[in-house]
């Protein structure tokens, strides 16, 4: 029997969720209910979806995203919705929090930091590469994770309307591929 997205999908309902218009201290305390209700289930939660009015799939929030966010110069140097993956010196990034005073407060105001971040303002909104049906085989949603270079795909359902059911996380799909790996007798 070959193995579906749907069979190592987290379901939208077990998954880490926040409205659109809430704040980013709203999304981390949803994060954390996450991680507190189905941290039994082996899911560690690492990101956070965001919903529309409809009650739809509209963004993520990354670990990235949240951490980025409570430093606001960041804005004034690159658009990180547009930059891809890139490697600098750690001169260069040393250079930079000094010339432009980067985290002169790191952590001391983190709190009014956090609830003055609204999610709609730094979320990112998936690009159409990264919707995998839940009918879709495991090689198929391999190939979409590694080309596009992502850590999770969303999963629509397979009656065709788009509706977001879940996600496919790159950790899961790993940890599949190695007990596969695990069970090789050679």
């Amino acid at each position: 029997m070959e193995i579906t997205v749907k069979d190592l999908m987290i379901p939208l309902e077990e998954y880490a969720t926040v409205d659109q218009e809430a704040n980013l201290q709203e999304a981390v305390n949803s994060l954390a209910e996450a991680q507190e209700k189905w941290g039994s289930e082996g899911y560690k939660h690492r990101a956070i979806l965001v919903l529309g009015a409809d009650g739809g799939v509209v963004g993520k929030l990354s670990q990235w995203d949240v951490i980025r966010a409570l430093e606001p110069k960041y804005d004034s140097l690159f658009d990180f919705k547009k930059l891809s993956h890139f490697g600098f010196s750690a001169d260069f990034i040393k250079g930079m929090v000094n010339d432009h005073n980067l985290w002169e407060h790191p952590l001391n105001d983190i709190c009014r930091a956090a609830a003055m971040v609204k999610v709609a303002d730094i979320m990112y909104t998936p690009q159409r590469d990264e919707y995998v049906a839940d009918s879709a085989s495991l090689p198929q949603a391999i190939h979409q994770l590694i080309m596009g270079r992502h850590q999770s795909l969303l999963v629509t359902n397979g009656n065709g309307n788009g509706k977001i059911v879940g996600i496919l996380r790159l950790s899961d799909v790993f940890k599949e591929v190695c007990g596969r790996i695990q069970a090789c007798r050679l």
